[in-house]
């Protein structure tokens, strides 16, 4: 498994707020299919002037390619240049005892 960011945004304006809400939609349906686990999602404040959107999944490393390219055929049917696919390091950060803090 590994731990990925998926993130998708409208800076550019190119989707009307229709459009943004369809988007957001496939990408959530595709990932909801895609993923064995959601950790979050999140989405920008609406009163900000840009659009974006952020998830954080486990995918099956088997997967991975299947997922990215369904990602970019989303993108490009509505209109995005790219979506961003990040994949998490994750490091477990030890408790401090007593004796250590």
């Amino acid at each position: 498994m590994i731990t990925a960011y998926v993130s998708i945004g409208n800076s550019d304006d190119k989707l009307t707020q229709r459009e943004w809400a369809l988007y957001w939609h496939a990408v959530n349906d595709e990932l909801e299919w895609a993923a064995e686990r959601t950790h979050g999602s999140w989405l920008s404040c609406p009163a900000e002037p840009f659009q974006n959107a952020c998830w954080c999944v486990e995918v099956d490393e088997d997967n991975v390619e299947d997922l990215k390219h369904d990602l970019a055929i989303l993108a490009a049917r509505y209109k995005q240049d790219t979506i961003a696919f990040a994949v998490a390091t994750t490091e477990f950060i030890q408790a401090a005892t007593e004796e250590t803090a």
